[in-house]
């Protein structure tokens, strides 16, 4: 019902009212909303593009890039990283995005959606080396051509990878710019002439508000994993960005989840956009067929346990795991490492230098195993991912879709288990019934249940550690953190309340209104503070003064005083009113 009140929807040419927000940058609310008689282009993906084991003499083979249109020296870039055909996205989008088009390309997650917008973008911006760049205004020169936003900080550093990988034969310049790091090396860069920018929003806003960054001159517009840059959060944001571009810009909006209200939040910022979809011949549902899936209802406390012996499964390779809070996936992560396993976490309590030395060090295989929040759930792409775990039910199907896609991308299979506490059954259901799921009553499961042994091909007798002589993962310690200039980062660890105070602090640094003393009785800032109290002398005597050889540092005692009278303790000479006559 849902689909066809969807389809009918865009088959109307003309908005009958006009938005009710409106600036410059939008386009004219009554041009026609597609290329293609206003209607979702659904296209028959081809089996063999999803599933290697198709054997359908019928179906249709992938066609290359070069097939497709796709200049030469990008062809020559992706080639080079073993990619040569196109996916069903990339083969429906890359004709009219090449000519201009304002698209919205929905497809499954792990499909290729990346490359669906990155190829036309590069390909339509005038590179350094071309001759297109020299008919530049000077003003444009240098100047980001290109812009793709993002929500998350790790999407935006995977995207800008893959982009610089595709434009690397035509010298394209790429940057990420995110929150977390320092301002001055993006604002070096972009100062140096970049052609692409891929950001998340606020760290966008905050450069263009500086003056540091302009979008004067971009003509491709990218919105990645749009149903989230849309959201209701995000859409002050991506307004103040759409009003720093160009109203002749191309727009290309991409994700896995597109809802009815969202695209029609879309066409606010598009010219005749064209929606096209990306399905497998009566395939319905929104996961890809490679997965394979298990949902299990667990006891909350056999969890951990459970999750060790998942992790002994046969044939895992990578594996991520992923939590509601950023403190369970802390927890998660200090119980495995206990257990014996080689254990990264990716959560908003770590800083951008720690998440990043977590990603790299997965992507490379010093550990196999992840924790994250729904931070890394979207469109992170990490070669080798077997397995995907939701460690707790997840609040609703999009995040469900795109958590179990980090497993079993690009034709590749994988494994999902989700573990579905009891007071969250009903949550379950209703995404069961939202991605026409087969798991409507999740199977009781425990660590010791058989069906997870043989279910997941775990051999006879795992126990929750892992053994010595498996443990051959060189750690996350073998990763080492780079210096990203976190922006509120303190030097020097944190500080202590004193240290907050202005108090006692030892060492060389130490206070110069108190001097400070080891538990040998003496200090390194001895000698400071006798010096200081050779020229001002105390009235009275205190407790830990300096002894009679004059060896041991003078300490005064801080009096504190109510109306110029000391609150506790006599007064001492010299000063009627008992206060400290050498202050």
């Amino acid at each position: 019902m849902g689909l066809s009140r969807d389809i009918e929807s865009r088959r109307r040419c003309r908005f009958t009212d006009p938005p009710r927000t409106h600036s410059r940058c939008f386009p004219n609310p009554g041009v026609l909303l597609s290329t293609t008689n206003d209607q979702l282009i659904d296209q028959a993906a081809p089996s063999s593009g999803l599933n290697p084991d198709a054997t359908d003499p019928d179906a249709a083979e992938p066609k290359t890039f070069a097939e497709l249109g796709v200049s030469t020296p990008i062809v020559e870039a992706l080639a080079s990283h073993g990619i040569t055909t196109a996916f069903p996205i990339q083969e429906m989008c890359l004709g009219l995005a090449l000519e201009g088009r304002d698209v919205i390309g929905q497809a499954k997650t792990g499909t290729g959606k990346t490359l669906g917008f990155g190829i036309p973008l590069i390909q339509r911006i005038a590179a350094p080396a071309s001759e297109d760049y020299a008919e530049l205004p000077e003003a444009a020169q240098n100047k980001p051509q290109g812009l793709i936003v993002c929500p998350t900080r790790e999407l935006a550093l995977q995207v800008a990878t893959d982009i610089e990988q595709a434009g690397a034969g035509l010298g394209i310049r790429v940057l990420s710019i995110y929150g977390g790091r320092a301002y001055e090396p993006q604002i070096d860069a972009l100062r140096a002439g970049i052609d692409v920018v891929v950001g998340t929003p606020g760290r966008i806003i905050d450069l263009a508000g500086r003056g540091d960054l302009d979008l004067s001159h971009v003509r491709e517009l990218v919105l990645d994993e749009a149903d989230e840059m849309l959201d209701m959060g995000f859409l002050p944001d991506v307004e103040k960005i759409v009003a720093l571009v160009p109203t002749n810009r191309q727009t290309m909006l991409f994700s896995a989840t597109m809802p009815g209200q969202i695209i029609a939040l879309a066409r606010r910022y598009m010219n005749q956009p064209t929606h096209m979809r990306a399905i497998d011949p009566g395939d319905d549902s929104a996961t890809v067929d490679a997965i394979e899936q298990h949902v299990w209802r667990a006891h909350p406390m056999d969890k951990v346990e459970l999750l060790a012996r998942v992790l002994q499964a046969k044939d895992r390779g990578l594996t991520m795991i992923f939590t509601r809070t950023k403190r369970k996936a802390q927890k998660i992560t200090d119980d495995l490492t206990e257990r014996g396993f080689a254990v990264g976490s990716v959560h908003g309590d770590l800083g951008q230098g720690a998440r990043e030395q977590a990603l790299r060090a997965f992507r490379s295989g010093k550990v196999d195993v992840l924790v994250a929040t729904d931070v890394a759930a979207r469109g992170i792409d990490v070669d080798g991912v077997t397995h995907v775990i939701n460690y707790e039910c997840p609040d609703d199907e999009k995040t469900y879709l795109h958590r179990i896609g980090r497993t079993g991308r690009a034709g590749a299979s994988g494994v999902a288990v989700t573990l579905v506490d009891w007071e969250d059954i009903a949550r379950w259901q209703m995404i069961d019934r939202a991605l026409k799921l087969p798991f409507k009553d999740p199977l009781e499961t425990y660590s010791t249940s058989p069906h997870v042994f043989t279910g997941l091909g775990i051999p006879e007798g795992t126990t929750g550690r892992l053994p010595k002589d498996q443990r051959t993962r060189a750690g996350l310690s073998a990763e080492q953190v780079e210096d990203v200039g976190e922006t509120g980062k303190r030097t020097g660890g944190p500080r202590s309340r004193d240290d907050r105070r202005g108090g006692n602090r030892q060492g060389s640094g130490g206070s110069k209104r108190r001097g400070s003393s080891t538990s040998a009785g003496k200090s390194s800032s001895g000698k400071s503070s006798s010096g200081k109290s050779s020229s001002t002398k105390e009235s009275g005597n205190s407790a830990g003064s300096t002894s009679s050889d004059g060896s041991k540092p003078r300490r005064r005692r801080r009096r504190r005083t109510h109306g110029g009278k000391p609150t506790g303790g006599k007064p001492t000479g010299g000063n009627p009113t008992g206060g400290n006559a050498a202050s």
